[in-house]
Parts: C-alpha cells; structure tokens; sequence
C-alpha cells in the first residue's frame, strides 16, 4: 500500500515535470521555426497546463477505468476555481480589465453547461466527444483569428494576451528543443500510466470509486501547475494572467480532456457525475461568472472576500465526497 502511494506522489510529480518539459520544447522548436511567440503563448503555451490532464484522460480510458478520466476533468476545473483562485484571490486581491478574460468566462459558463447536458443520461457518446473536439478546434482557430486580426489593425493592448506572449520561453537551439520535447513525449504518457494504475489500485484498497479518484486525488494534483502559475502571476503583478490560466485551462479540460473519454472509451459513467459533480461544477463556474461581472469602470475585482466564498465551496465539495463514500 504505501508502495504505491509513494508510486502515486512520484507520477504526479513526473507527469507535471515532464508536461512543463514538453511545452518548453514544443514553444523553443516552434520560435526556432519562426512562429510569431504570439501565437505560441495562446496555443502551445495554454494548452501546456492541461497536458497533464490530457494524458490522465486517455491512459484511463485506455485502461477501461473512463470515470477517473470524467472525475479528473470535473475535479479539476472545481479545483481551478474554487481552490486555485480562492486561494489567489486570499493572497492578493485581483484586478481583472483584459477583453480577452471577459469574453471567456460567459464561455466557460456555456460550454460547463454543454458539459452538464451530456453527462445528464449518465452515458457519454462517441459523438458526444467528437462534438467537444471540435468545439476545442473551433475554440483555437477562432481566438487565432481574432487575435490577429486585432494585431494588423492596432498594437495589441490586451493585458492578458500581451502577458501569454511574455509567457513564452527564450529559444534554445533546435537539438536541445527536440530532446526536451521527446524526454516530454516519453514520460507524459508513462507517468499517466503509472498514475492511473495506483489510483485504481489505492481505491480499491479503500472501497473508493475510480470516480471519487478523479475528482480529489488525481484533480489537485494535475491542477498544481495552475496553483503555480496563479501565484507567480501575482508576484508579478499579472492579474489578468492568473485568472486567464483558470479560465483556459477549464475550457481546455472540457473541450480537450472530456473529449478523450468519450472518444477513447464511450459508454455508461458513475450516476453521481451526472447528479452529484457536473451540477456542482456547474455551479462554480456560474458563481464565478456573477463574481466576475459584478464589475464598474472596466474592470472587475475579485477581493480576498470572493476568494474566500471560492475556497469555501471547495471545502465544502470535499466533506460532500468523502460523506457519500
């Protein structure tokens, strides 16, 4: 048992590694290319923080343990905004005036929503998540677009976008790139492996489902990255950026993570996804939307009031868990 908890830490802590590892690679061969370091902080770099979830998803559903992949999606957009950002939040104040974060956040609410209707029958389709894959494609061409479009018309002044393109890492040369992004092509995969199956193995040590798994475990680990990420861009003073890594990252788990279950392993899921965890991340992401746009001159603020509600509907979430078990 203790075996493979220690199993367990060790994956989570190479699956985040070699995840940062893989971006890293990716955005230097991509700048050594000639790839605007735009376009690589809103595709390459964004997608980096759910990488980890990324790969969770599909060696579960490889696995034929498909509920631990829905469990880390849900699990780890209620982590984002109630733990990440409460906690955010509780250590600085944040002030949000990026478009860019306005225009997604009544996303995010549509597209949780979108989620919550197809886990509603308790059975996730093959077609269920090709439609999400698309809307994934559909998502990055279209802020692409925009983006660009913006930047032949006027300098972009988007706080959020000017702080993703920051975000990118210096160059290294090509050689080093393409071994950083192999040794990430190579541990991402396995790690997830070795994650799932201690997972698996740890819950039925404890009668827990692979679900339950998921949502806690597995959720706040693949989520630390984002914690990371949140806390240096209030260092820095990036306030946009914190909230815009929450905002995407949750978008990503959705359109790019739950999409993996349903197109790996379609079929039937646990009962309480559908009654019990898509309702409450529903309802997160609602009471992020009214947090968000109770807003004057611009901008809105979330203050260590907010931030402390947040972390209070995580705490919250987990005695729910643990008191069904």
């Amino acid at each position: 048992m203790l075996f493979q908890v220690f199993i367990l830490l060790i994956s989570l802590v190479v699956l985040v590694w070699s995840a940062d590892k893989f971006v890293f690679g990716a955005s230097s061969l991509a700048r050594n290319l000639g790839i605007s370091p735009m376009i690589i902080g809103l595709t390459i770099v964004a997608m980096g923080s759910s990488a980890p979830e990324m790969m969770v998803a599909a060696s579960a559903s490889l696995q034929g343990n498909a509920d631990t992949g829905i469990g880390n999606a849900i699990g780890s957009n209620i982590t984002n905004i109630a733990l990440v950002l409460g906690l955010t939040a509780l250590l600085q104040p944040l002030k949000v005036s990026s478009s860019t974060v306005k225009r997604e956040i009544p996303l995010i609410l549509a597209i949780t929503a979108l989620a919550y209707l197809m886990l509603f029958d308790n059975y996730f389709s093959f077609i269920e998540g090709l439609i999400l894959i698309a809307g994934f494609f559909i998502y990055i061409i279209t802020l692409l677009v925009i983006t660009l479009k913006r930047a032949k018309a006027n300098p972009i002044d988007d706080p959020m976008i000017l702080e993703a393109e920051a975000e990118v890492p210096e160059a290294v040369s090509t050689q080093w790139s393409i071994i950083w992004l192999v040794i990430g092509m190579i541990l991402l995969p396995l790690s997830a492996n070795f994650l799932v199956d201690s997972s698996v193995y740890i819950a039925k040590v404890f009668g827990i489902s692979d679900l339950v798994i998921g949502l806690t475990i597995i959720a706040i680990g693949t989520s630390l990255p984002e914690l990371a990420a949140s806390i240096m861009s209030i260092i820095k003073k990036e306030d946009d950026l914190a909230l815009g890594n929450i905002i995407g990252s949750n978008i990503f788990n959705i359109l790019a993570v739950l999409s993996l279950t349903g197109l790996i392993a379609p079929g039937e899921v646990d009962e309480n996804a559908a009654s019990r965890d898509a309702p409450y991340m529903l309802g997160i992401t609602l009471l992020l939307f009214i947090i968000c746009f109770s807003r004057k001159l611009g901008y809105f603020r979330i203050t260590r009031l907010k931030g402390a509600l947040l972390l209070f509907t995580f705490i919250a979430y987990q005695f729910l868990l643990f008191s069904q078990i």
